[in-house]
């Protein structure tokens, strides 16, 4: 996997996480978000010492706060849909701020944002502290199906090609006068996005044909390698037919 790929998540450190084990964090993600998962939304007490221990990781990790919070920006839709449950559930009604809403809806927007806040984060903190090529290994081991894992493998490693074809994209938009955030576009940004995911098919058909032509039987080489001989690491002892291909090759 290219160096370019997949690393914009990846805060660079040398701390005690980040040298845990990939598996490890991985399994301790997963029983964590588990955990606050299955706690009551009632159990207010509870969630600022889950908080707390993911607050703990990161500053143990040597990561920066604001560098977690500016990449949460993923959760707004979910935080923008529990701010309207209060509104639309149904139930005993009680007074917010001069707004009347619902004391059920109330509730279940807590348990939303809370939960929702406490995964996002505690994911980020795995992203920070783990590279994408040791996150997949970490998943080998843990005997999750090579077929997931090889595809997770190839998203990572063509992201920045397909984003790097939608910027080129909207580029072109904007130099015929055309505005993506504009609704009178939406159209064409629809027609674009189209035209980006045909593109991205016909690519992936490209690359599998190319790997069945460099012998690909289900397996890739890097994984079938560290597999059958973990101690030996020689540069040479991949057959040149059975590499890889090259995302530049591919194009």
């Amino acid at each position: 996997m290219g160096a370019a790929h997949g690393h914009r998540l990846h805060h660079h450190g040398h701390s005690p996480v980040h040298r845990a084990p990939a598996h490890l964090k991985i399994a301790g993600l997963l029983g964590f978000v588990l955990l606050v998962v299955a706690t009551p939304r009632e159990w207010y007490a509870v969630f600022p010492a889950y908080l707390a221990v993911v607050v703990g990781v990161i500053l143990l990790a040597r990561v920066p706060l604001l560098w977690v919070v500016r990449r949460m920006v993923i959760e707004v839709p979910f935080l923008v849909f529990a701010a309207l449950m209060p509104f639309v559930a149904h139930g005993p009604r009680t007074e917010v701020l001069g707004l009347t809403v619902s004391e059920a809806g109330l509730v279940a927007a807590w348990g939303l944002a809370v939960k929702g806040t406490l995964g996002v984060m505690a994911s980020l903190t795995l992203a920070a502290t783990t590279e994408p090529t040791a996150v997949l290994a970490g998943l080998r081991r843990l005997r999750m199906p090579a077929l997931l894992v090889e595809i997770m493998s190839f998203m990572l490693r063509y992201l920045d090609v397909v984003t790097a074809d939608l910027g080129r994209m909207l580029t072109a938009m904007r130099s015929r006068g055309c505005d993506p955030r504009s609704p009178r576009h939406w159209p064409v940004l629809a027609r674009s996005l189209g035209a980006l995911f045909i593109r991205s098919y016909e690519r992936g058909e490209r690359v599998h044909l190319a790997m069945l032509a460099r012998g690909y039987t289900g397996t890739l080489p890097a994984a079938a390698t560290a597999a059958a001989a973990p101690h030996a690491a020689a540069p040479h002892a991949a057959a040149p037919h059975t590499a890889a291909p090259r995302t530049g090759d591919l194009r």
